[in-house]
């Protein structure tokens, strides 16, 4: 409904609620006719500008709901106006309005149950290993963004704009941030009229530079009046219920769109359910609704990151209702706070479809093992919640951060974007870490399960590298896929190649048969000394990698 027709109707209500229309004072008809006009223009003209700027202001959704607070003043101020009979029907409004306003405000304390119903996931044992031929996106945000101000001289105009928020996406197979170039100001907004574009940074590669994409966009976050982006959405879909900040998506031909996720209430203006986003391309205007099943294929993060947030609040708080989540809290889980969008993490699997990631810690203090985590699909809002394995303790994503400050603490490095992964079928934490100025450092991997194997290493995969070595040194899994086995092959050695991995050496050799494998000098000491042509005997496990893990080797002559 267009905001001045409601605040027209809400002002005319109002008028006819307040005014009495019966008086003792027997006034002429005439009169009573001309005060009785006067007094409804007056409280109209008092009104109306009253609504349309708070509903302009605050954005809020235009529905008939939205209006009690104000519903229960005005049946106050009519019930205290009016005489005789036309007191108490008034009056009776004003009960009637209050009641619905105390069942609005109380709706949290009893739609708990539906909350976590909306909010139910499917369950799981744990993730599937991680194959190490992928590349993980792990380029953490705060390093993305920094690589992106340093590159703002290629902006034109550069002291008009300045870098909007960070959303990562897949475009044309590659993960990548997305950032929009906005406005700084009021006046810098009357004078540029239009941002000139959006930065983009490879999300897998910490050595890319940021590239500056031109296209111009006249609706954004930073526009003001009716070309912000959120009152330009408000004002195409007046009763929509939107959650969550609108978000820039890129097309594969890359251009730049909008959206914002919308849904229903849970109950009684409370809670949230998503159904759905609007698109608006920022060029023209042009603005559509998509139901979650219709949503175009270019665009990852259909479910914002708050709706995921609050999904998550709802699964891990309300399993047993609201008053267990305050003082009983048997089996409440909290979700974590260390996401890097609206306490969630984006990441993405092996087919390209991005997902939500949280972990869940007890709501005991001074406890940072993980109870759990949740991956929640980006596009479908479908969610799924892993136990890991009941026989161990994980450790949350806290305690993982805590280890890589206390390995650092000379330096003052920190982590960011702690992630959980199947890595050779250990539950382990990639999280990037950066230097006190927001600069990457090094990428550190930690067992959840094990908290003393832990490695560091330049690059994600050089990383994994020896924490494959670790874990066979200090009794983990080394198996790439779950049913992996071992097996033994003898052979002749073609080529050696050895490098130093903290304390102890990697031996990577080739054999006659044409495949490599890897050995840590920590679990066969003597693999120090292995050269070519030397025989040996090897066990080794059958992940199907290109470089096997030994497991034993024994080198002819040395034993």
């Amino acid at each position: 409904m267009n905001i001045l027709l409601f605040s027209i109707i809400v002002g005319l209500a109002a008028a006819l609620v307040i005014l009495p229309i019966s008086n003792t004072a027997k006034p002429s008809k005439k009169e009573k006719k001309n005060n009785l006009t006067a007094a409804m223009i007056g409280i109209i003209i008092c009104t109306v500008p009253v609504v349309f700027v708070f509903y302009y202001m605050t954005n809020l959704d235009r529905n008939f709901s939205s209006i009690w607070i104000l519903a229960i003043i005005i049946t106050a101020l009519g019930a205290f106006l009016a005489k005789g009979k036309e007191q108490l029907i008034k009056a009776a409004l004003f009960v009637l309005s209050l009641i619905i306003g105390i069942y609005f405000l109380s709706a949290g304390l009893f739609n708990a149950e539906e909350k976590f119903q909306s909010a139910k996931m499917a369950q799981k044992t744990e993730i599937e290993s991680f194959d190490e031929k992928e590349t993980p996106a792990s380029v953490p945000p705060k390093f993305a963004r920094n690589k992106m101000r340093k590159s703002f001289g290629q902006v034109p105009n550069t002291s008009f704009y300045e870098l909007g928020n960070l959303q990562i996406q897949k475009v044309n197979g590659e993960y990548v941030y997305i950032a929009p170039v906005e406005f700084s100001g009021l006046f810098k907004w009357w004078n540029g009229d239009v941002t000139p574009g959006y930065f983009t940074l490879s999300a897998t590669d910490s050595t890319a530079n940021p590239k500056f994409i031109k296209s111009e966009m006249a609706y954004t976050p930073s526009s003001y009046f009716n070309k912000n982006i959120e009152r330009h959405m408000r004002s195409s879909f007046p009763t929509y219920i939107f959650y969550g900040d609108p978000q820039l998506e890129i097309d594969d031909e890359g251009k730049p769109y909008y959206i914002r996720s919308y849904g229903e209430f849970i109950s009684a203006r409370n809670g949230f359910k998503v159904e759905g986003i609007v698109v608006t391309d920022p060029k023209n205007g042009k603005t559509q609704d998509y139901r979650l099943k219709d949503v175009p294929s270019f665009i990852d993060g259909a479910v914002s990151p708050e709706t995921v947030s609050l999904q998550n609040s709802y699964f891990g708080n309300y399993v047993h209702g609201f008053l267990n989540s305050i003082f009983g809290k048997k089996d409440v889980k909290l979700p974590s706070d260390e996401g890097t969008e609206a306490n969630v993490s984006p990441i993405f699997d092996e087919n390209g479809d991005m997902y939500y990631f949280t972990d869940f810690t007890s709501p005991k203090e001074g406890v940072d093992s993980m109870l759990g985590y949740s991956i929640t699909h980006a596009r479908s809002g479908k969610a799924t919640y892993y136990t890991g394995n009941l026989e161990e303790s994980y450790m949350d994503s806290e305690g993982a951060l805590e280890i890589i400050e206390k390995k650092f603490i000379e330096k003052k490095w920190s982590g960011e974007m702690p992630i959980l992964y199947n890595f050779y079928g250990e539950a382990s934490w990639l999280t990037p870490v950066l230097d006190s100025n927001g600069f990457l450092q090094n990428y550190f991997i930690v067992s959840a399960a094990n908290p003393e194997i832990s490695v560091f290493g330049n690059t994600p995969n050089a990383a994994l590298k020896q924490y494959k070595t670790a874990l066979q040194r200090g009794g983990g899994s080394v198996d790439g896929t779950s049913d992996a086995e071992e097996k033994k092959v003898s052979g002749t050695v073609l080529r050696v190649y050895k490098e130093k991995a903290g304390d102890y050496t990697t031996v990577s050799f080739l054999l006659d048969n044409r495949q490599s494998y890897i050995v840590s000098s920590e679990s066969n000491p003597l693999s120090i000394y292995l050269k070519e042509e030397d025989k040996v005997s090897v066990t080794y496990q059958n992940t199907g990698e290109a470089f096997l893990p030994v497991t034993e080797m024994t080198i002819e002559g040395l034993q």
